[in-house]
């Protein structure tokens, strides 16, 4: 276990994160960036671990195949599947929100992700990529994870391939709708989804200071 804060802000104990250490991902940044909002912290690919903590946190840099391929190699797909079966909290960033969906195609490569959400992680068009900056994003009114954020902050996104269609539609009107923020770097793309106990970033949060830390802080609060 990392140190950190042995209360929260309420005097109630911290919410256990676990940073799932597959191979792929700046885990530390995610560890100092969540330790920093008050949760406690751990590094780990260990099964019981990252299936009996309060949230699960799936990094994600590099190439969609590769991931994949580590991400498998390590169970974690394994992981990610039994703890939405049970309602268990993940919350994927950059790759690790790319391979949440359905396929990914890098070089004319396809190669198949988590399917839980349909769509196809393809490449972006724009004058530059890799998009790679400060950018705002779009996020539906009801969203908690950009709640008490001003429309106008920015996040940090390094990415060449993004999904540029969302298709899930929720026709049972006891289930919500997933709540999908968008981006544009030449083209939209999805930049963050809210499903149930899945969500999921294309930018970095633990590298969007202020921004991200309330960002992670929203998450946390619904552990």
């Amino acid at each position: 276990m990392t140190e950190t804060s042995k209360s929260g802000k309420s005097g109630k104990s911290p919410k256990s994160v676990v940073v799932f250490d597959y191979g792929f991902g700046n885990v530390r940044s995610a560890e100092r960036a969540l330790a920093r909002v008050g949760a406690d912290v751990e590094i780990t690919r260990d099964f019981d671990r990252a299936m009996n903590a309060d949230g699960l946190l799936v990094p994600g840099v590099g190439a969609f195949s590769a991931c994949m391929k580590g991400l498998t190699a390590a169970r974690g797909d394994w992981i990610i599947g039994r703890r939405l079966a049970g309602g268990r909290p993940v919350l994927g960033i950059c790759v690790g929100m790319q391979i949440l969906f359905e396929r990914g195609i890098e070089h004319g490569v396809e190669t198949e992700g988590l399917d839980e959400w349909p769509g196809t992680v393809a490449p972006l068009t724009a004058p530059i990529v890799p998009h790679m900056g400060w950018n705002t994003v779009q996020a539906p009114p009801d969203s908690e994870l950009f709640a008490g954020l001003d429309p106008e902050a920015r996040f940090y996104f390094v990415h060449s391939y993004a999904v540029h269609d969302w298709n899930l539609e929720v026709t049972n009107p006891k289930i919500r709708a997933p709540r999908v923020t968008w981006s544009a770097h030449g083209e939209p793309f999805v930049a963050a989804v809210e499903n149930g106990a899945l969500w999921a970033t294309q930018f970095h949060p633990e590298k969007s200071g202020d921004a991200g830390a309330t960002l992670l802080t929203n998450w946390i609060g619904t552990l």
